[in-house]
């Protein structure tokens, strides 16, 4: 460490290496990225002050949150060109945060083999980990964090009903495809109704713009949660019952009013009718357009038998 004439705290490159937790080699680095301003030239001697110190564990703290050097140099530029940095960490925190009150929880192999009545095997337990239900945990072999406690408890309920693990995993990652879909359109809907206006121009949001951008991810943050639970029952209430019917047959199904007939109809045309006007008003909408379509049809006749009267009467 040397001292500047103002008696502010400056450091050779080796000090601050020491002080930031750097190597000299990743300093020099960040100085040809651009990431770290040059230091101070003091006739032979490179000077860095608090400043470099500071701007180093900026750094370190932004790369933690998972970022590339690319976009800690756009952040750092906009703190630097006085945008602020503040409120742009906290949407991004708010942002990469969990997006779920469940708790990771840790499992081991023994009640592995006590929750799904067997021992897992190598290739079950690799698709789990595949697919992010397990993760190892460093030094403990027979350990696993399990970061959803919920998604392992259900697939130990598929498996114990008769489910295999190996369509457990194949299911989900089907699924996954599908949920991963609705959530980029539901981000692109909500990016472009609600977010454009903080993430439009050519310049990063302000830290007020951040701020705010901030707090209304966290007030929508459950919406689409709450969205997709409201479908999901309303999509499973329609097909359950559907299916019930296609499995069970007419042996089941209730018998009909006295006067009325069953007609069998496609299966797919019943499915449309069910979500167009709901599964309890499906059959009535059937006898309905079935009954709009032969007073056409009648009314077709005589306006027919009309026209024919009208055209031997022109003709006598």
């Amino acid at each position: 460490m040397v001292n500047s004439p103002a008696d502010e705290p400056s450091y050779r490159i080796e000090d601050l290496a020491h002080l930031s937790g750097a190597t000299v080699r990743t300093i020099r680095a960040y100085q040809d990225r651009g990431l770290l301003p040059r230091p101070e030239r003091r006739g032979r001697a490179n000077v860095y002050a608090d400043t470099h110190l500071t701007r180093l564990h900026q750094i370190a703290a932004l790369l933690d949150r998972g970022h590339t050097l690319a976009s800690v140099k756009e952040l750092l530029d906009a703190h630097d060109t006085g945008r602020g940095l503040g409120g742009i960490l906290g949407l991004v925190t708010e942002v990469e945060g969990p997006w779920t009150d469940e708790e990771p929880s840790r499992v081991s192999r023994a009640e592995l083999t006590a929750r799904f009545g067997s021992t897992p095997d190598d290739s079950a337990i690799a698709d789990a980990v595949d697919l992010g239900i397990l993760e190892p945990v460093p030094g403990e072999d027979d350990t696993f964090l399990v970061p959803s406690p919920q998604e392992l408890a259900v697939a130990a309920e598929l498996h114990a009903a008769g489910v295999p693990l190996s369509a457990i995993a194949a299911h989900l990652r089907e699924l996954r495809l599908q949920v991963e879909h609705i959530a980029s359109r539901f981000l692109e809907f909500t990016t472009e109704h609600v977010f454009a206006r903080y993430l439009a121009g050519p310049h990063r949001p302000t830290d007020a713009d951040a701020a705010e951008a901030a707090s209304l991810v966290r007030r929508l943050r459950p919406l689409a949660q709450q969205t997709l639970d409201a479908e999901l029952a309303r999509a499973m209430r329609l097909f359950a019952a559907s299916q019930l019917r296609r499995h069970l047959g007419t042996d089941v199904a209730p018998r009909p009013r006295s006067g009325t007939r069953s007609v069998p109809l496609p299966e797919e045309t019943m499915r449309a009718v069910e979500a167009l006007v709901g599964l309890e008003q499906a059959s009535t909408f059937v006898a309905v357009a079935a009954q709009r379509e032969l007073q056409a049809r009648a009314l077709d006749r005589l306006a027919t038998s009309h026209a024919t009267s009208v055209d031997l009467d022109e003709t006598t």
